[in-house]
């Protein structure tokens, strides 16, 4: 019998509320109070320093002893990660600002950062021994979660508003996922996606195994320190939808500090948002601790128009906590923004991506960035 090789340190879930323990099992989120569950590892027992890193692989899974797959049998790598960090001379001149950088993560295999947590999470269904997956999604997470699915040959299942863009349809078919075209919200379709978790045993790894999903996301975080020689950036920038991203990087930073890979996090976390679905941008501006939902996105940033954020709070807090804002950018300043990049650096992003460089140039507009400042734009 082949030995089960280890290089996880996960060692329990955590609520982020009641402060109670679970062991690193399937579970969605507290059984106490119901509230999110994130990963905590054995940090004092991860012996890193950055030549540790010299000869492992360029994806996601060179961070391996910070994620939460135990045998390395059932990775399924798609070659994941490690996207270029782009310093950005000629948008950075444009702006006005010398240190501008642009984490490009269109480059995955499905094009989006979704492939990140898409890894984790299937690597993760295979361990626990599922026998389908599936996700709720506005077109990104489920053309990634189709693709690891299909090499991990188990049967996908994704559950998409009927809006969807055709040509993610059209990826998403491709990988052989089956597709339940929702006549409604995001929202609508991760409730039933929920119901169908329930009713049919899906590992839906958005909701299902999500602790273990969302920490694929925050390797963001990893290679943006590393790329910058072990330090964070003055400020990132990260768009917002769900907003697991975004706590995700906030994590990801302070897990390097515990490790010690890093002296201290120093960073301005900024979320972006569109106009036309910001209720997180909405809370922040009104001081609220609260978000409240928006029930009709409007906005042609599609794939990160989630009217009820799960992690909307949590946003509030982390953005806060480091002196970032929030903010919501119109349909026209997204696309202006699209332009900007492809014609200065030769990016070419999705509205999603396009949200953030929107932000950054009207918060330099307002005087909201020094020239000087280290500034990461994450284009998702």
């Amino acid at each position: 019998m082949t030995a089960v090789a280890k290089q996880s340190f996960a060692k329990f879930l955590k609520c982020r509320e009641c402060g109670k323990e679970h062991p690193p099992v399937k579970l969605a989120v507290c059984e106490n109070c119901f509230a999110p569950v994130d990963m905590v590892y054995d940090y004092d027992s991860i012996q890193l320093s950055p030549e540790s890193f010299t000869d492992r692989p360029r994806t996601i899974w060179r961070y391996r002893e910070l994620l939460p797959i135990t045998d390395t049998r059932s990775i399924i790598n798609l070659d994941v990660g490690y996207t270029p960090l782009t310093r950005c001379g000629n948008l950075g001149e444009v702006l006005g600002l010398k240190n501008l950088y642009v984490k490009n993560d269109t480059v995955n295999p499905t094009y989006s950062f979704k492939d990140r947590p898409a890894s984790v999470a299937v690597s993760k269904a295979l361990e626990f021994g599922d026998k389908a997956v599936g996700c709720a999604s506005t077109g990104n997470l489920a053309g990634a979660v189709a693709a690891h699915a299909g090499k991990a040959g188990l049967p996908c299942y994704v559950l998409a508003p009927a809006n969807t863009e055709p040509s993610k349809l059209s990826q998403i078919a491709a990988y052989g996922a089956k597709i339940i075209a929702v006549n409604g919200t995001y929202d609508d379709a991760n409730r039933l996606a929920v119901l169908a978790s329930e009713e049919f045993g899906w590992n839906i790894v958005n909701v299902t195994s999500r602790p273990y999903y969302v920490e694929g996301s925050k390797t963001i975080a990893f290679e943006v320190a590393e790329q910058l020689g072990w330090r964070t950036p003055d400020q990132i920038i990260i768009p917002v939808a769900s907003g697991a991203l975004l706590c995700a990087i906030h994590r990801g930073f302070h897990q390097l500090q515990a490790v010690g890979l890093i002296d201290g996090v120093d960073v301005k976390i900024t979320g972006a948002q569109a106009a036309g679905c910001s209720p997180v941008a909405q809370a922040f501006q009104d001081k609220a601790e609260a978000v409240t939902p928006v029930e009709k996105p409007d906005t042609i940033a599609k794939s990160i128009a989630i009217g009820d954020p799960g992690d909307g709070p949590y946003v509030l807090q982390n953005v806060r906590s480091t002196n970032g804002i929030v903010g919501a950018v119109t349909d026209n300043e997204i696309v202006s923004a699209i332009r900007l990049l492809a014609q200065h650096e030769g990016i070419f992003t999705e509205p999603a991506g396009g949200v953030t460089i929107a932000l950054l140039k009207r918060l330099v507009d307002e005087g909201k960035i020094d020239a000087d400042e280290v500034v990461v734009c994450c284009v998702t």
